[in-house]
């Protein structure tokens, strides 16, 4: 009974029979019938214009994304706990040849104006410091939570009237909207550029990149290339992407992983480290508890000595989440 992380999980079985009916001859890299779709997908999806781009790896659609906005003697604000900081090898400073994450802090890995403009505010305009060009959010954040539309457009407004880019990491975008019950452009409003999950969500290897300013995306192209992520039959990747588009099942499969979250929370108590907005469930655990967690069959990470982590897949079976629920109960 496996709650190590939403990338372990399945397939969605849609995504395989798309992928299955993709495999036809068609023009290569993004050329093909459904990479031209994209656009107009989401467009549908979000109301307005957009540009987007697939690629295979979250990190990918983070750092491309960025490369967008950012120079080589720029700076990146982002909350100290965020994906780009800690957990991509530093990969932001090789895509964006050199330049520099500027940390700031935040209740919920969460960033907000004030400890936004505590970072920037005390750099001088000058060459001898890295100037900020862009801020980063996680939707939803690092440790599970989620950013009100109020709170993005905050965010949005400080970078506008800096012109600095706005990026959103949407690795689990889904579990937001679906926190939300809002129209997904509300939980991502005056993001210029956001990085669209699927693949903790039943993809197999495809992460968008959403571009609302479709210019910013023809450069990115070019940067795509070089990269090394411009696959030759990038159909395939376009085909998991659409599938998951196709009725929603995007919302549906984040939905289902939040309420098995919101269940395990139920069953937490005062043991939540977190509040539980999306489907990751942080909570305070000893040594010893965890291994008689494990020990009942239950798959998890440490999360440093005294807490765990349990992540909510979409393939999670109920049987499953309802035994979990019952063993922390009885801790």
């Amino acid at each position: 009974m496996q709650f190590l992380s939403d990338n372990a999980a399945a397939v969605h079985p849609a995504v395989w029979k798309a992928m299955m009916a993709a495999d036809v001859a068609d023009s290569p890299y993004d050329n093909d019938a459904l990479s031209r779709e994209l656009d107009g997908a989401f467009s549908a999806l979000f109301g307005r214009e957009c540009a987007a781009l697939w690629v295979a790896t979250g990190t990918a659609a983070n750092c491309l994304a960025l490369a967008s906005m950012v120079q080589p003697h720029g700076g990146v604000v982002c909350h100290r706990e965020a994906h780009i900081e800690m957990d991509e090898a530093g990969a932001p400073g090789f895509f964006l040849h050199g330049a520099k994450l500027l940390l700031a802090d935040g209740e919920s890995a969460k960033v907000t104006p004030e400890s936004v403009g505590a970072v920037i505010d005390p750099i001088r305009d000058d060459v001898h410091q890295v100037q900020p060009h862009a801020i980063s959010i996680t939707q939803a954040s690092e440790y599970g939570c989620v950013y009100r539309p109020q709170e993005v457009r905050a965010l949005a407004a400080l970078a506008k009237a800096r012109g600095l880019g706005m990026h959103m990491d949407g690795a689990r975008f889904g579990n937001a909207v679906a926190f939300l019950g809002c129209a997904p452009g509300e939980a991502c409003a005056g993001v210029d550029a956001l990085s669209f999950g699927f693949v903790k969500n039943g993809g197999l290897g495809a992460e968008a990149i959403v571009f609302f300013d479709p210019e910013a995306a023809r450069m990115i192209r070019y940067r795509r290339k070089r990269a090394g992520h411009l696959q030759s039959k990038g159909r395939f990747m376009a085909a998991q992407i659409l599938a998951m588009l196709e009725g929603d099942l995007w919302l549906d499969n984040a939905a289902a992983t939040n309420a098995a979250a919101a269940e395990i929370a139920g069953a937490a108590g005062n043991r939540l480290l977190h509040p539980v907005e999306a489907n990751e469930v942080f909570l305070s655990c000893t040594a010893d508890e965890r291994e008689a967690l494990r020990g009942q069959g239950f798959g998890f990470y440490d999360w440093g000595d005294d807490a765990a982590r349990l992540v909510m897949s979409w393939d999670a079976r109920d049987e499953h989440v309802s035994a979990l629920a019952q063993a922390l109960s009885r801790l």
